[in-house]
């Protein structure tokens, strides 16, 4: 019985590595991840249409972010009061604010999408904000392969109600350090895209 590895033939065949070898190799083997801000395209529709990574789910209390250096999504608190995201929230990948983040996002949409996801969506309104002094815009969107909020083009088209909620949020959830700008829709802070 032969005790070299070459599955049994004699002919000088390459070994096969053992599953163990194999797996231990790819895990020893440096992998570079790509960096949601930097490496994502915008996308072939911008402006119309664009990437948003998401980073906080609809629903959730956690205030998850971008760390700029590793490109991963950190936490970076859990809100105070019973107050919730009310849909999901990111940054369109290659841009640049005055605050050295990227755009904001609230994305409206039927679902919750995970922490570090991406989809497309499309613009439908502004709403101006300060942040510790700076501008800190959010762009409300729709997600484009969303059935039921695809076919919203304007701000003005969404449910007052709708218009209300994010306004409360907005106020209940970041008083701490975001102004309102006063630029009104029925008494919303809201530009129309």
């Amino acid at each position: 019985m032969s005790t070299n590895d070459n599955n049994g033939s004699d002919g000088g065949e390459k070994r096969t590595p053992k599953l163990n070898e194999r797996i231990l190799s790819s895990l020893s083997k440096r992998t570079v991840a790509a960096h949601p801000w930097h490496d994502l395209e915008i996308g072939p529709e911008a402006p119309k249409v664009f990437n948003v990574v998401i980073e906080i789910t609809k629903g959730s209390k956690v205030k998850y972010e971008l760390d700029k250096k590793t490109g991963m999504i950190k936490v970076d608190r859990i809100l105070y009061s019973s107050v919730v995201y009310p849909h999901n929230y990111g940054f369109i990948p290659r841009t640049l604010c005055e605050d050295n983040d990227p755009l904001d996002v609230l994305v409206l949409m039927q679902e919750p999408v995970l922490p570090g996801c991406f989809l497309r969506a499309r613009a439908i309104g502004l709403m101006p904000m300060i942040d510790q002094g700076e501008k800190d815009d959010k762009i409300i969107a729709v997600c484009v392969d969303d059935p039921e909020y695809k076919y919203y083009n304007d701000i003005k088209q969404l449910p007052p109600h709708r218009l209300s909620e994010i306004r409360r949020f907005f106020e209940d959830c970041m008083s701490f350090s975001l102004t309102l700008i006063n630029h009104c829709y029925n008494d919303l802070p809201f530009f129309s895209s």
